[in-house]
């Protein structure tokens, strides 16, 4: 099994932690190759929206939106990629946002529009 499959595996079933540990050793091998910075790049965003669902799950929620912006910043790679790995990655990260959405994590975005009037935003 190829790690990114691995990784919607373990996600799947809320082990945040392993998600993480599952992608490593592929995303520390392609970002030391040229031609795969963006893969490597999306593999970063991966493992750190996994980090992120972990430290929400710990009931640290400003650490968990620290990290997700990470994920955010290599999030838009995702629909760009060339990767034979593209639909394992969109299928990613359509699980990551569900569990987000399920952990009641908001994004900092989320969190300013709160603080002002409706009509402001």
């Amino acid at each position: 099994m190829i790690a990114i499959e691995e990784f919607i595996k373990v996600v799947s079933q809320n082990q945040f932690v392993e998600g993480h540990e599952v992608l490593e050793l592929e995303w520390h091998r392609l970002k030391k190759l040229p031609e795969y910075a963006d893969e490597a790049k999306i593999l970063k965003g991966l493992i750190n929206a996994s980090t992120a669902l972990a430290l929400a799950c710990k009931g640290k929620k400003e650490g968990a939106l620290q990290v997700w912006q990470t994920y955010e910043k290599y999030a838009p790679l995702i629909p760009k990629t060339l990767s034979l790995s593209k639909t394992h990655y969109e299928e990613a990260q359509k699980l990551l946002i569900s569990e987000k959405k399920s952990l009641h994590v908001k994004s900092r975005v989320d969190q300013i529009k709160r603080n002002y009037p409706k009509h402001l935003v």
